[in-house]
Parts: C-alpha cells; structure tokens; sequence
C-alpha cells in the first residue's frame, strides 16, 4: 500500500515529488537520478526491500542512523549523520512516503522517501526505491531534489550534489552486496 504524510516541520513546499520517478522534479533544485541493477529474482527484490524500508542500506553505505521506528513508514522522524567526530553533519529528515510491496500496482516495488526539516542543512527529499521488473532484474533507483539551506552549505558549492550522487553509488553497492549474499 501507497502512504504518504503531510509533516508540518518540513522546510519545503513541493512534499512528495520525488516519489514519482519518472515525473519531472521541481524546479530550482539540484536534481539527482540514479539507477542501477542490484540483482535478479523475488529473494533479491525481498532482501534489498528490508534492507531500504529497515535502514540497513544507510549504514551499509556508512551513514548512522537513527530512527523512530524500526522500519521506514510516513510520519517517522529520521537523523542521519555523515562525517567524523566534530566534522559530522546530522541530517533531520522525516518519511513522507512509503510503500511494502503491498498493493496491486507496488507488488514489486519497496522504498520511501524522506524529507528535510528545519534543521537540516538543505531543503529537498529523497526517494530510495527497489523494484523488479517482469524479467526479474531487480533495480534501485534514487530520485531526489534538494539545494543547500544554510550559508556554509551554499559555500559547498558542487560538493554537496556530488556527495549526493556517491551517497547513492554506495546505497546501489550496498544493496548489491546484500542481494548477492541472499539464498536464490
């Protein structure tokens, strides 16, 4: 089943446009669309699923987590931290969609996106989807808009989108990882 929620402490207006993948993003933002081929099968669709909805993904891909709940669902307050000691960034972001593979048209399909709140350095959201196509390839995708917020951010330049896009690359080898060590 398709759910999505309407925080109130998120920090931009567009809530939900990344979770459309194929739709056009919002204007005025950094874009970033990354898709690659995790793995074969219903066991890889099922292991790399848990892995994006239960945060295992994020901290294979060496980002520390914390979560209100166990698994990803609408209305769940996330903090992500990137860096080291005194270097770390926190990321507050909350889940704003998600869906289980639960419904007709989602049967093959696992992920969320999260938004930024106040916060957070940027403004934007982030979509995080595994879905199986009817050959069987398994493919995460992450669909995402954002823009720096704070003034020490927007100094970052290019190096916020580009740590962007290796965030996602290590995400893809991390789910990869995880499909390849799944039992077919």
């Amino acid at each position: 089943m398709n759910t999505t929620a309407r925080p109130t402490d998120l920090n931009y207006p567009e809530v939900g446009a990344s979770t459309h993948l194929d739709a056009p993003l919002p204007a005025g933002y950094n874009h970033l669309r990354h898709r690659a081929l995790v793995g074969h099968g219903r066991a890889a669709l099922d292991a790399t699923g848990a892995a994006v909805l239960g945060w295992q993904m994020h901290r294979a891909a060496g980002v520390r987590i914390t979560a209100e709940a166990d698994r990803a669902a609408p209305g769940v307050a996330v903090r992500c931290a990137v860096g080291i000691g005194p270097l770390r960034a926190a990321a507050p972001c909350r889940v704003v969609w998600s869906t289980d593979g639960d419904g007709d048209d989602d049967r093959d399909r696992h992920g969320f996106t999260y938004g930024t709140r106040r916060d957070h350095l940027a403004v934007g959201e982030e979509t995080f989807v595994v879905e199986m196509d009817p050959d069987g390839a398994v493919w995460f995708t992450v669909n995402a808009f954002s823009r720096p917020q704070r003034w020490y951010a927007r100094l970052a330049g290019p190096l916020l989108p580009l740590a962007q896009h290796l965030f996602a690359r290590r995400c893809a080898h991390a789910l990869t990882r995880i499909a390849a060590q799944t039992p077919r």
